[in-house]
């Protein structure tokens, strides 16, 4: 079957020209031919063969390189038709069983496709995500149907593009938007060496077909342009910010120098220590990212590493440690350092009020206690609780069923492997009822892969596995983190809209809808699902990648978790981008993130009045930061991705609890994290019980294996 084009209705003629030079002359027909409802075979002029010169093609007009007669079809005709010239790709790419053969078809392909005009090879028109440049054109033709043209540098993504123009040019809208990237998976034809974008150019060239032809179509009928998402756009030259959101965000990312050399002065003459979250305020990210270069004990992370970095400090003498996060944050980092040795350094958080979590709260809860009651009663029974909850809860937890701590990037292997070791489990997860949905959805999805494939993601697990412990997974259906909470229908359809060609990153804690369409983008090679920083790598590893290929390009990345984590991925950007503006022969790279907002936001600023009351969680009011514009609300009652609890980490009390060490300590009794002096209801120190499923944790993530003593807890030995 040979791939070609269409003039303004669908050319009749399904055919295959083989890659022998003798056969190639003669138009072989599709066996869909003899049976195609609506066909109609028409003698075509004339064939292209790839070993031939007698024939030269015309660049402007794809359809008279095959100069075959056309026939109009309707609009359910046309469905069909797309469906057929779909399946007879795939048939063609499965006859062929060597990879040469596949190659050869599709650089025979490439020869088919017309050159773009160099007016047409521009940025605006790349597909983004290939390895290669691809250019993608789009119009609407007079009768209404959807008319593309697609060129790349490479002969194979153009042997890609020409497959897929053939397919849909011509088609009318409705037919070019039900095709479903699912569908060309059959057309992943496995080119040998193939990099990660290569073999997704089927996907990402449909993508951005579908999107282009969207946005056509809402021009055509008159609809208002949607509004974009805020966002920064980070160059070698510096950030643009684009949106009043994203205007508050940039606005810290040059912070004051004075605040600098304020803040690393006394963290010098006091020894002392900063372990921050991610999520923090833009304002403190801001001024901590430049005092680490004179500084070297300030770590910006995820919650897991905190902890491990507060130890390190402490070994290399720092007196005191400072906790830019949640409580349970400061609470981990104070029973490490105990567990440590470090009982005499002194741990602080930075507001003389309650910093909650809403995630940590639902597991704090009888609620939470009675959905563990359930699992001791379920021998042999494992309870895999997220890191990011108290430390109480974790020693109550583990005292009613054996606890092991995990992170968003383990989870999944931490659940394999516990299968793996205690095929007869019972696995209760929790507290976060999202990722425990996207945990089991994640699960249901590899029942669909062979086992060769589920074996490289754990080598003791097949279908047969899987199938067997799903019913045997657990979690809990009532906590959520009201900051990914957001990321629910309509930011999931504006992204679907205007962003699907976009490189997507996803907190595994998402609703599940927004986990489908990241897991999609994913497995085109588009997307990432997991921790922060896994979103980190990701992105840094994509930017990478456009500087080796050495191409000027524009990388878009939807930013599917908390919007603190800016401050971190604009520093890696821009450490990557900078050396690049004193080259003159380096590429111009852009880099966009984009902030999701909630279409139902509400602005709210920190000043309260009777018509604009600050909100409140319990006894605690909430200032909310860095307060927008209207339509781009950010706060706990909708709008962008900020935790409301990690805004309270601000630079003043940053700066007043480090100036109070150690002479004002008296003054800072309401910021010290105490330790617990609590015990478990079996009479047991609740930090030391607590301090047990991450210890497990810990061996989980040096031996890849759960520890003989947490086995033994398991089977009750």
């Amino acid at each position: 079957m040979e791939a070609m084009s269409m003039t303004s209705s669908f050319t009749s003629s399904f055919f295959s020209i083989s890659l022998n030079p003798t056969a190639a002359s003669k138009p072989t027909y599709c066996k869909l031919q003899s049976h195609h409802p609506f066909f109609k075979p028409v003698k075509c002029i004339q064939s292209h063969s790839p070993d031939s010169n007698s024939v030269k093609p015309n660049p402007r007009n794809y359809a008279s390189r095959f100069g075959c007669s056309a026939v109009t079809f309707s609009s359910s005709q046309t469905a069909e038709l797309v469906s057929s010239k779909l399946q007879c790709l795939v048939d063609e790419f499965r006859g062929l069983s060597e990879p040469v053969d596949r190659v050869k078809r599709l650089l025979h392909y490439a020869n088919l496709l017309p050159a773009l005009d160099d007016s047409a090879r521009v940025n605006s028109n790349r597909v983004m995500g290939c390895t290669a440049q691809v250019w993608l054109e789009v119009r609407i033709d007079g009768e209404g149907k959807m008319r593309f043209a697609a060129d790349s540098d490479s002969e194979i993504s153009r042997g890609f593009c020409s497959c897929l123009v053939w397919m849909l040019d011509g088609c009318l809208p409705e037919e070019v938007l039900k095709v479903k990237t699912d569908d060309l998976v059959a057309l992943n034809v496995g080119l040998p060496g193939s990099g990660r974008s290569r073999v997704n150019t089927w996907h990402n060239v449909l993508i951005s077909m579908q999107k282009r032809t969207k946005k056509l179509i809402a021009k055509k009928e008159g609809k208002p342009p949607v509004d974009p998402f805020p966002s920064l756009v980070v160059s070698a030259d510096g950030v643009h910010p684009k949106g009043s959101y994203a205007e508050a965000q940039a606005k810290y990312l040059s912070p004051d120098e004075l605040k600098i050399n304020e803040l690393v002065s006394v963290l010098k003459e006091k020894k002392i220590g900063i372990v921050a979250h991610f999520y923090m305020d833009p304002e403190v990210q801001g001024i901590l990212t430049a005092a680490q270069k004179q500084w070297p004990h300030i770590h910006i992370s995820d919650s897991l590493v905190m902890a491990d970095s507060a130890v390190k400090m402490a070994k290399a003498g720092c007196q005191f440690i400072t906790v830019l996060g949640v409580d349970f944050m400061s609470e981990n980092v104070r029973a490490i350092l105990d567990q440590a040795g470090f009982s005499k350094v002194g741990v602080y958080r930075m507001s003389n009020e309650r910093i909650g979590c809403s995630l940590a709260d639902a597991a704090a809860t009888p609620t939470y206690m009675k959905y563990l009651e359930a699992a001791s009663r379920s021998p042999p029974s494992l309870h895999v609780i997220y890191i990011n909850t108290k430390l109480e809860t974790k020693a109550y937890a583990h005292e009613l069923v054996p606890t092991i701590t995990c992170t968003s990037s383990n989870v999944v292997q931490t659940i394999l492997q516990a299968f793996a070791q205690v095929p007869a489990l019972n696995l209760w997860y929790g507290p976060d009822s999202y990722m425990g949905a996207n945990i089991k959805e994640l699960f249901q999805q590899m029942e669909e892969m062979t086992d060769e494939e589920i074996a490289e993601l754990h080598p003791k697990h097949n279908k047969d596995s899987i199938r067997s412990l799903l019913p045997r997974l657990h979690y809990y259906q009532d906590g959520t983190c009201i900051v990914h909470h957001l990321f629910g229908h309509d930011v999931v359809e504006k992204i679907k809209a205007m962003y699907c060609d976009a490189f997507l990153t996803a907190h595994l804690e998402v609703p599940g809808e927004m986990f489908s369409l990241a897991m999609e983008a994913k497995r085109r090679g588009m997307g990432v699902v997991g921790s922060t920083q896994n979103i980190l790598d990701f992105i840094k590893e994509r930017v990478q990648e456009a500087l080796d290929r050495n191409v000027d390009d524009h990388l878009q990345f939807v930013l599917g978790t908390e919007s603190g984590m800016i401050t971190s991925i604009v520093a890696a950007v821009r450490n990557l981008l900078e050396p690049t503006k004193l080259s003159s022969q380096g590429a111009k790279i852009t880099v966009e993130i984009v902030f999701p907002v909630s279409s139902d936001s509400i602005s709210r600023t920190s000043s309260s009045s009777p018509s604009n009351p600050q909100p409140i969680i319990g006894d605690i009011v909430l200032p909310v930061v860095p307060g927008v514009a209207s339509g781009e609300g950010c706060s706990i009652h909708g709008g962008c991705a900020s935790c409301p609890y990690m805004k309270m980490n601000s630079l003043d009390s940053l700066l007043k609890v480090c100036h109070h060490l150690a002479d004002k300590e008296e003054e800072l009794s309401e910021y010290k994290a105490e330790r617990f002096t609590l015990q478990t209801p079996n009479g047991k120190s609740v930090a030391d019980v607590g301090c047990e499923p991450i210890l497990h944790m810990r061996n989980f993530q040096a031996t890849k294996k759960l520890s003989e003593k947490l086995v033994g807890q398991i089977l009750d030995l």
